[in-house]
C-alpha cells in the first residue's frame, strides 16, 4: 500500500504537470493561476497607491492589472510626464514591494471609460486620421509613444527580474469597426522589438465570435471577458475555439459597472460575483476582476459613450467594486476574499482599515465672478484640448422678440451656455437640445461657452471633435465673425486665481446668485485634521470644483446619480485655509452653501435606470 501511494502521488504529479503544459500558465517551472484585480493608478492619488495595493494583497490577490493611458502621460505632443500621479514605475515598484505581480495593458487604446479611450486628443489635429488602424499618421504617433513607454517597461518584466508577467496588445480590438490585421501585426512586431520575443503577449475581447475573430492574432494569447450574466462554460468554450490549448482566462470579470449622468448607480450582486469567481477558479481559470477599485475621474478625464446619443460618464468611477471609490473595503471584498481562500492561501492578518473620513460641515461660498473674468488671465497663444472654449460674436440685427438659435447639424460638442451682453439666455446640448431662444439688440455681444463633457471612449465614434463643429443659425441669419478663446481655467486657478486678488482691472464681482456660468469661492478650515471627505452641492445645478487648485471633477446633482465628489485627505491642509473654487454653469442656490460629508452619495432617485453590460471596458 505504501508503494501504491507513492506511485499514485508520482502519477498524479506527472499528469497534472502534463495537463499544465497545455492548459495552465507556468511560473518558475510550476503550474500557476493568477487571481487579479484591476486598479487604475491614473484614478487614484499617488499617496494612496500603497494603501490600495496592500488591501488587494490582503484580499488574496496575487496580481494586479493596470492600464497605461497614453493621453495621461503625453497631453501635449512630444511632452512626456511620468512624475507624481503619473509615476508609473513607482506604482510598479510599490506593487512589487507588496508582493503583487502585474498584468500590463499599455494600449495604445485602453477604453476604460477614460477620455477618448486613452488616445491623445492631439491626434485629431489630422482631421481624416483613422484611429486604431494602419493609417500612417496614426502609426507614426503610436511608434513614437511606444518607443518612449516600452523601454521603461522592459526592466519590469518578470523575465528581467521585475513583476510584469504578461502584456496586452491593444485592447478589445474586435469591438472596433476597422478589423485591421495589418495594424495588429504592426503592434505585435513593435511590442516584440521593445520587450523581446519571450514576453507573454495577449489579447482581450468580448464574448462573441465577431469580436474574437477581429481581435485575435497568431503570436498573442487570446483571452476573453464577461460578467455575471454569462454562462461560464459557453464563454470559455468560445475562448477554446480561438485558443485550442492553454489556460482559460477571463481578463475582465465584471464586479460592477460604470455610471453615466442620468443613470442610477450600477450595482452587481455580491453573491453572483463570489459564486462565479469560485466556479472559474475551480476550473483552473485565471481571473482578473474589473474593477477591484475604480477610483475617480478627476479633472476632465472621464470618457463618454455614444450609442443612440452622447452619454457622458460621471466623475466617480466607484464601479460598485470590492474597494470603494475612496479605497474602503466593502462586503463584496470580504465575500471575494472568502472565495479566494478556498483555492489558495491568503495572507494572515486583518484587512487594513478604511481611511478616516471627516464631516467638516457647511461652507458658504462668496465673491462670485462672471465666467468672462477668466479672459483677463489667458495666454493668447494658449491651446487646450479639455474643459471649456469661449466663442464670441455680435447680434446681426435687433431681436425684440424670442428668436430661435439653432444648431441644425448637431454641432455643439457637448454643451453650450449662451449669454447676450453677459446675461444668460439658455443652453444647447448635443443630441438633446438643439434649439433655444434669444433676444437683444443689433451689435450686442453674444457669448457661447462650450463645455467638453469627455470624448467618446468606445466604438466607432472615438474621433470625437469638440467645440462648435458647425454653424449656429439665429432666425434666418448664420452667425459668423467668431472670436475664439481657449480657456485655461485650471492654469489660472492653480496659480491662485481668484483668491489671489490680482484683479488686472477685473469687473466688479457679482453680489448674489446669478444665472449662467459664474465662479464662486470660499475656504474650508479643517482644524488640524486633513482627512478624506465628500463634497455635496445640494441644489446647485452643474459645474466644476477645485480644492487648493486641484480639479476634483464635474458635479451635476440635478441629473444624477452622483451627488458627492470625493476629496482625498492629502489634498487638504490641516493648518491653513483650503481654497474652494466652484464654476457653476447654470444656477446656484440662494444659500450658496456646500456641505462636506463623511460618506459618499452616489445614487439619486432622480436618475433613470440604465444598467447594461453589453460592452467591454
Amino acid at each position: 500500500s505504501i508503494y501504491l501511494s507513492i506511485y499514485l502521488s508520482i502519477y498524479l504529479s506527472i499528469t497534472q504537470y502534463d495537463f499544465c503544459l497545455n492548459n495552465c500558465f507556468q511560473k518558475d517551472g510550476k503550474p500557476f493561476q493568477y487571481v487579479s484585480g484591476s486598479i487604475h493608478y491614473s484614478r487614484i492619488p499617488h499617496y494612496y497607491w500603497k494603501d490600495r495595493l496592500l488591501k488587494m494583497y490582503m484580499a488574496g490577490l496575487n496580481a494586479v492589472q493596470i492600464y497605461v493611458p497614453w493621453n495621461f502621460h503625453e497631453e501635449k505632443r512630444g511632452v512626456y510626464n511620468f512624475s507624481g500621479d503619473r509615476d508609473l514605475e513607482n506604482f510598479l515598484d510599490l506593487a512589487n514591494q507588496t508582493g503583487l505581480l502585474v498584468i500590463l495593458r499599455p494600449g495604445p487604446y485602453i477604453c476604460a471609460e477614460w477620455e477618448m479611450g486613452g488616445l491623445p486628443a492631439w491626434l485629431l489635429q489630422k482631421p481624416n486620421i483613422v484611429l486604431r488602424s494602419a493609417d500612417t499618421d496614426y502609426l507614426e504617433a503610436v511608434n513614437t509613444w511606444m518607443a518612449v513607454l516600452l523601454p521603461k517597461m522592459r526592466r519590469w518584466l518578470y523575465t528581467n527580474g521585475g513583476n510584469i508577467i504578461s502584456v496586452q496588445v491593444e485592447n478589445e480590438y474586435g469591438s472596433y469597426y476597422t478589423c485591421d490585421y495589418n495594424y495588429m501585426r504592426h503592434l505585435r512586431t513593435l511590442f516584440q522589438f521593445f520587450l523581446g520575443d519571450d514576453t507573454v503577449l495577449f489579447t482581450t475581447d468580448g464574448n462573441t465570435d465577431r469580436e474574437m475573430t477581429c481581435g485575435t492574432l497568431e503570436g498573442m494569447y487570446a483571452t476573453i471577458d464577461f460578467g455575471t450574466d454569462v454562462n461560464i462554460s459557453q464563454a470559455f468554450s468560445r475562448q477554446r475555439r480561438f485558443e485550442p490549448r492553454g489556460p482559460l482566462v477571463n481578463s475582465e470579470f465584471y464586479t460592477g459597472w460604470l455610471d453615466h449622468w442620468g443613470d442610477q448607480h450600477a450595482q452587481v450582486d455580491t453573491q453572483k460575483v463570489s459564486r462565479m469567481l469560485g466556479e472559474m477558479l475551480s476550473m483552473g481559470a485565471s481571473v482578473n476582476m474589473y474593477m477591484f477599485e475604480g477610483g475617480t475621474n478627476f479633472g476632465y478625464w472621464n470618457g463618454a459613450d455614444h450609442d443612440n446619443r452622447f452619454r457622458s460618464v460621471v466623475t466617480s468611477y466607484d464601479y460598485n467594486a470590492p474597494l470603494s471609490e475612496a479605497g474602503d473595503p466593502t462586503e463584496k471584498l470580504l465575500a471575494i476574499r472568502d472565495t479566494i481562500s478556498k483555492f489558495r492561501d491568503i495572507p494572515v492578518g486583518p484587512m487594513p482599515p478604511a481611511t478616516p473620513k471627516m464631516a467638516y460641515g457647511f461652507v458658504t461660498l462668496t465673491m462670485v465672478w462672471a465666467y468672462y473674468s477668466i479672459l483677463y488671465y489667458q495666454d493668447p497663444a494658449l491651446f487646450t484640448y479639455y474643459g471649456f472654449m469661449l466663442y464670441r460674436t455680435k447680434l446681426p440685427r435687433d431681436l425684440p422678440e424670442d428668436t430661435p438659435l439653432i444648431s441644425p447639424l448637431n454641432g455643439v460638442h457637448d454643451r453650450a451656455y449662451v449669454s447676450v451682453c453677459g446675461v444668460f439666455q439658455g443652453l444647447l446640448e448635443r443630441d438633446t437640445t438643439l434649439v433655444m431662444n434669444l433676444t437683444g439688440k443689433q451689435g450686442d455681444q453674444v457669448d457661447v461657452l462650450v463645455e467638453n463633457m469627455g470624448r467618446v471612449n468606445f466604438g466607432s465614434k472615438i474621433n470625437d471633435f469638440k467645440g462648435l463643429l458647425s454653424n449656429l443659425i439665429l432666425g434666418k441669419d448664420v452667425l459668423t465673425d467668431w472670436q475664439i478663446y481657449p480657456l485655461d481655467i485650471d492654469g489660472a486657478i492653480a496659480s491662485g486665481w481668484p483668491q489671489s486678488g490680482q484683479r488686472r482691472s477685473l469687473p466688479d464681482p457679482v453680489r448674489g446668485p446669478s444665472d449662467g456660468p459664474v465662479f464662486y469661492q470660499g475656504t474650508l478650515t479643517t482644524n488640524g485634521l486633513a482627512w478624506d471627505t465628500f463634497l455635496r452641492l445640494n441644489e446647485w445645478t452643474k459645474g466644476q470644483v477645485w480644492i487648493n487648485g486641484v480639479n476634483l471633477g464635474r458635479y451635476w446633482p440635478k441629473r444624477g446619480p452622483q451627488q458627492t465628489l470625493y476629496i482625498p485627505g492629502p489634498l487638504l491642509s490641516p493648518t491653513q485655509p483650503n481654497n474652494i473654487t466652484v464654476l457653476e454653469l447654470e444656477r446656484a442656490p440662494p444659500h450658496t452653501r456646500v456641505l462636506f460629508m463623511d460618506r459618499p452619495q452616489l445614487n439619486s432617485t432622480s436618475g433613470k435606470t440604465s444598467q447594461t453590460t453589453d460592452r467591454q471596458t
